[in-house]
C-alpha cells in the first residue's frame, strides 16, 4: 500500500489567505467599508474568524493587505503590457517610471495607466471605500499613505530628479511638489467625478505641468 501523503499545510494556508483577501475586497465593494465585518469576511471566505485573527489584528488590516495585494497584481499587469516602453535588461521590466529620455512621453504613459486603474471597476470601488474611510480614520489614512501612496510617489520623485539632471526641468523645482501637479488633478477629477477621467486629460496634465516646470529661456 502506497504511503498516505500528508496534507500540504502551506498550500492550504495560501488558499485560505487568498479566499480571505478576495472576500474582503468583494464585501467592501458591495456594502462599503463601514458595513464590512470580520464575521462577513469569514463567512464569505469559508473560514473561521479565528483564522482571520491569526493573521490580522483588525478589519482595517485585512482590507489594507487585500487592497495592496490587488494593487500589486494590477501593477504587474500594467508592467507586462508595457514592456516595449522601456529598456529593461535580460527581458525583465525595469522598476519605476520608464526613463526613455523623453520625460513627457514617459509621464503620459504612467498617467494613462493610472487613469485605466482608477476607471477599472475591480479597483475603483475598494479604492474609493478606503480613500473615503481614510479621510475620517486618521490611522487607516496614515497606513494607506505609508504602505501604498508613498512608495508610488517616490517613483515620480526619482524620475523628476533624473529629468533635472538631464536639464528637462528647472533645477530649483522641488520634485515632491511637482509630482502633485501631475497626480493631484487626476485624483480631484476622479474623487469628485467633475468630468470624465480620460487618456486625453492625462496627456493635457502632463503637457501643462511640464510646460510650467521646464527651464525658462
Amino acid at each position: 500500500m502506497a504511503p498516505t501523503k500528508a496534507p500540504d499545510s502551506s498550500r492550504r494556508s495560501d488558499r485560505s489567505r487568498r479566499a480571505i483577501l478576495d472576500a474582503a475586497l468583494a464585501l467592501v465593494t458591495e456594502v462599503g467599508y463601514r458595513r464590512t465585518t470580520i464575521e462577513g469576511i469569514a463567512a464569505r471566505a469559508g473560514v473561521g474568524k479565528q483564522t482571520i485573527y491569526r493573521w490580522w489584528p483588525s478589519k482595517a488590516a485585512v482590507l489594507m493587505d487585500a487592497f495592496l495585494d490587488l494593487a500589486g497584481r494590477s501593477a504587474e499587469g500594467v508592467a507586462a503590457g508595457s514592456e516595449s516602453a522601456g529598456e529593461p535588461g535580460e527581458g525583465e521590466q525595469a522598476p519605476g517610471i520608464p526613463d526613455t529620455g523623453d520625460l513627457v512621453a514617459d509621464l503620459k504613459l504612467v498617467l494613462r495607466a493610472t487613469v485605466d486603474e482608477l476607471n477599472d471597476p475591480v479597483l475603483e470601488a475598494p479604492t474609493r471605500a478606503l480613500t473615503a474611510e481614510g479621510i475620517v480614520d486618521a490611522k487607516l489614512g496614515a497606513a494607506f499613505v505609508h504602505k501604498l501612496l508613498d512608495p508610488q510617489l517616490a517613483l515620480y520623485v526619482t524620475r523628476l530628479r533624473a529629468a533635472q539632471e538631464a536639464g528637462d526641468i528647472r533645477a530649483d523645482v522641488d520634485p515632491r511638489t511637482a509630482l502633485e501637479l501631475l497626480i493631484g488633478p487626476l485624483m480631484h477629477r476622479w474623487l469628485l467625478r467633475t468630468l470624465p477621467l480620460t487618456h486625453a486629460y492625462a496627456d493635457e496634465i502632463v503637457e501643462y505641468a511640464i510646460g510650467g516646470l521646464a527651464p525658462r529661456p
